[in-house]
């Protein structure tokens, strides 16, 4: 797999956390110049359902279905059938073996990416449940079974893309969230705690890298991606061979 190919146009996968399917078709508007991929999540499908994943593919763009499924395996693989064949590219299941097992059963041309460790979701927090280890050792562990169970790639953390790249080598695609924009990331207001910027993002392995709030509530948007395009360009033309 070649992951310098992916275009720019590609690489931020703008989230569409926005309350109504107006606003989020006058998002994807106002970006659509320069992002043609974009996730539909939770909040997003409740209010609309298909209607704007079909809106938004209709319009030539890929979409990121992102509600994470985590039911018993007949329910996931039911729920994945659903998917099928409406134009979605990615859609995220939790990273357990059965629920992952069910999905890759059940796929179409659908590329499904396991959910490692919610980037809400820190050391204090495995402490506080009595887990051992890091966040990156589980992250690592989840990605390494998802890949083995038959997933495309993996939603993690740019913090531990790197040791799984280094581990996994180039055999999944890497879609990283908690991204935000500039140096001063260890303070970003709100509850994503394991950040990165685009560019260490894609230098540490990231094949993509989902964008919500630093693009929904910028006063303009497109600078904002023409920025991260920028550090993205730059970190992929320093990848080694193995991405190039």
């Amino acid at each position: 797999m070649s992951y310098k190919k992916i275009p720019l146009q590609e690489r931020i996968i703008v989230a569409l956390d926005v309350s109504s399917p107006e606003e989020a078709k006058a998002l994807v508007k106002k970006c659509e110049s320069h992002c043609t991929f974009y996730k539909v999540g939770l909040q997003l499908f409740m209010g609309s359902w298909f209607d704007t994943v079909d809106w938004i593919v209709d319009r030539g763009h890929k979409v990121m279905l992102d509600l994470k499924f985590f039911d018993i395996p007949e329910t996931v693989k039911l729920a994945v059938q659903q998917v099928n064949d409406r134009g979605v590219t990615f859609a995220t299941i939790h990273g357990n073996d059965p629920i992952i097992r069910a999905a890759v059963s059940a796929r179409g041309d659908l590329q499904l990416l396991a959910v490692t460790v919610l980037t809400s979701f820190g050391e204090e927090d495995m402490r506080a449940m009595g887990m051992t280890g890091s966040v990156a050792d589980l992250v690592s562990f989840r990605a390494k079974r998802a890949l083995e169970l038959g997933c495309d790639g993996v939603v993690s953390s740019g913090l531990e893309a790197e040791k799984i790249r280094r581990e996994l080598g180039e055999k999944l695609l890497i879609v990283t969230p908690g991204i935000r924009p500039g140096a001063n990331i260890t303070d970003s207001g709100d509850d994503q705690q394991r950040i990165v910027t685009a560019g260490m993002a894609l230098k540490n392995g990231a094949t993509h890298v989902v964008v919500g709030r630093p693009i929904t509530r910028a006063l303009d948007p497109i600078a904002v991606i023409e920025q991260m395009q920028r550090e993205i360009a730059m970190s992929v033309e320093e990848a080694g061979p193995g991405r190039s």
